[in-house]
């Protein structure tokens, strides 16, 4: 009887965590040289610690991540790729636990007096306060920010108050990727929308610069060409020439060996030759399959 239990239990736990995932495991786990996918389970977070940090923080969180963390206290899932004999870390998703989620921007850069904030780059006044009809965040009082991912040093995403007053609870967020320029770039108007955005992207490498107008660095396209993201259709995904990053790297031919070339056609007997002297033909250069077409 207990046998039966544990395996119902089993069973259970295993719809728990396709569902958490969106069943994004199963995906990776088909991909042609992808291991170690590991997504590390968390208890749910307590209601208690949930109403600290709003008291904390002046702000509600969202309905969509108040469930989030009522259903697991953090988010994180890894995983690897085999190339040849060498293991590469290639995915990361994360989303903080809520003690991780902490406020960014008052923070001062050396803890001695008079020393600048991260808030004084608002006194420029040289940048564009909007981007898409959207206000941008502020570092100082005029937005709460905190860090929903740390995008292993590639820059941070944001859950967002924008239009805040002191003293006053901030209700309505969005969320924004913060690149290392410390540029603001607008992702989603949900946490849920941004969370199947970073399923959806596999976790690549510096997916979250494809919402910015330089992209991501070109290893991280490569990257993003062997394991296509499923969203490869969006129109952020575009490169810097405007062409489609479709994946023309077929990985079931990548991980093999070279296949053998077939057979020559035999020529009829009553078929022209168009070759020219010494049997290669006119506008090639050199011979086999090494030979280059002139231009």
């Amino acid at each position: 009887m207990r046998g039966m239990e544990e395996l119902k239990d089993e069973k259970t736990h295993k719809v728990f965590i396709e569902r958490l995932t969106l069943g994004v495991t199963r995906v990776l786990e088909s991909l042609p040289g992808v291991i170690d996918v590991r997504f590390a389970e968390r208890e749910p977070a307590e209601k208690r610690c949930l109403l600290s940090w709003e008291q904390k923080n002046v702000c509600i969180l969202p309905e969509d991540l108040r469930d989030f963390y009522l259903t697991t206290d953090g988010f994180t899932l890894t995983w690897n790729s085999k190339l040849e004999n060498e293991y590469v870390s290639v995915g990361c998703m994360v989303i903080n636990s809520i003690v991780k989620l902490r406020h960014l921007g008052q923070s001062t850069v050396f803890s001695l007096p008079n020393t600048p904030t991260i808030a004084d780059l608002d006194s420029d006044g040289e940048t564009e306060d909007t981007e898409n009809g959207r206000e941008k965040p502020h570092f100082d009082s005029r937005s709460r920010i905190f860090e929903l991912d740390p995008c292993a040093g590639n820059g941070k995403v944001c859950l967002v108050y924008n239009n805040c007053t002191e003293g006053e609870v901030a209700q309505q967020c969005d969320v924004w990727f913060l690149d290392r320029s410390l540029y603001w770039h607008y992702l989603t108007p949900s946490f849920t929308a941004y969370y199947r955005l970073m399923i959806t992207h596999l976790g690549l490498p510096e997916w979250q610069y494809s919402f910015t107008p330089y992209g991501p660095s070109p290893q991280a396209k490569q990257w993003a060409a062997l394991y296509q993201p499923l969203t490869f259709h969006c129109d952020p995904l575009l490169d810097s020439a405007g062409e489609p990053l479709l994946n023309k790297l077929d990985p079931a031919k990548a991980f093999k060996g070279k296949a053998k070339q077939p057979p020559p056609k035999k020529k009829n007997p009553g078929q022209t030759s168009s070759t020219g002297p010494g049997g290669l033909s006119k506008g090639h250069v050199g011979s086999g399959r090494y030979s280059v077409q002139k231009r």
